[in-house]
């Protein structure tokens, strides 16, 4: 019999992932999820909006654009000082602040929105970081959420890092955030409607090589992987990666651009 997952641990082992490398270098490129899904949350001048699991703060930011009072929270303080750099450069008024997804420091129904990009997605407790959620959330306010969905180029990816680090035994997938039937068991009575819209990021890059290259040094997750095996494994595992680029590429052979699918999820509270 297996023995029960260490969901502390487990949390501590991804923080130190995540806190590895430099997100900010991939997160940069991702923004304009951040700001499709401020649009799909409809968000309003002067509304108080939370953005949870932040990275460098792309939802944090297009809320801030749109006169939101955000306050932008991470468990990485050293990508909180990264958005922070943002928002100044343009002349921003967010709060960022240190918080746990499965644990934020805030009251009951504190905020009119609460958003994540990508982030709380990847919380090894997911129905707690789903309730804590729903928790901060106003009566009638929006829970906005982009998740790579299993199916997509990142869940994929996820897959094939997987074959060669095995994740600890028990724990859930992030990607199952991607799936609509997992949402709606996570959240349950806590929302009244649920949209959902399918949605494809572009990844841009030179060639596999160079996407290889970029996320093995600045991505925390690709980064350990490659950390965590000799020279062997990861030459094995950096063909995989070559193979999947390659099958997905829609760029040609000059470049790489890869499209992958992410839900754009508003839920409303209840």
């Amino acid at each position: 019999m297996n023995a029960p997952l260490d969901l502390a641990a487990l949390k501590a082992r991804q923080q130190t992932a995540w806190a590895s490398g430099d997100y900010a270098v991939i997160g940069t490129t991702l923004q304009l999820v951040g700001e499709q899904l401020a649009e799909a949350c409809d968000l309003r001048w002067g509304e108080q909006v939370l953005d949870v699991a932040a990275g460098n703060g792309n939802a944090s930011l297009a809320a801030a654009r749109r006169g939101a009072t955000v306050t932008s929270t991470d468990y990485v303080d050293d990508l909180l000082e990264r958005g922070a750099a943002r928002a100044e450069a343009e002349g921003l008024q967010i709060e960022f602040r240190v918080a746990d997804a499965e644990a934020l420091p805030f009251a009951d129904a504190s905020f009119d929105a609460v958003l994540s990009t990508f982030g709380v997605m990847f919380t090894p407790d997911q129905p707690k970081a789903a309730a804590e959620l729903a928790r901060v959330c106003r009566p009638g306010g929006r829970i906005g959420l982009a998740n790579w969905t299993p199916e997509g180029f990142i869940g994929q990816l996820f897959k094939v890092i997987g074959r060669h680090v095995p994740p600890p035994a028990g724990a859930q997938p992030p990607s199952l955030w991607g799936k609509e039937a997992h949402l709606a068991q996570l959240f349950g009575d806590a929302v009244t409607e649920v949209a959902v819209t399918r949605r494809h990021f572009q990844f841009r890059y030179r060639s596999p090589a160079h996407f290889i290259e970029v996320f093995r040094t600045w991505y925390g997750p690709v980064h350990k992987a490659f950390a965590a095996l000799g020279s062997d494994q990861g030459a094995a595992l950096e063909r995989d990666l070559t193979d999947l680029l390659a099958t997905l590429n829609r760029g040609g052979a000059d470049s790489l651009v890869v499209p992958s699918e992410y839900l754009e999820v508003v839920l409303t509270r209840r």
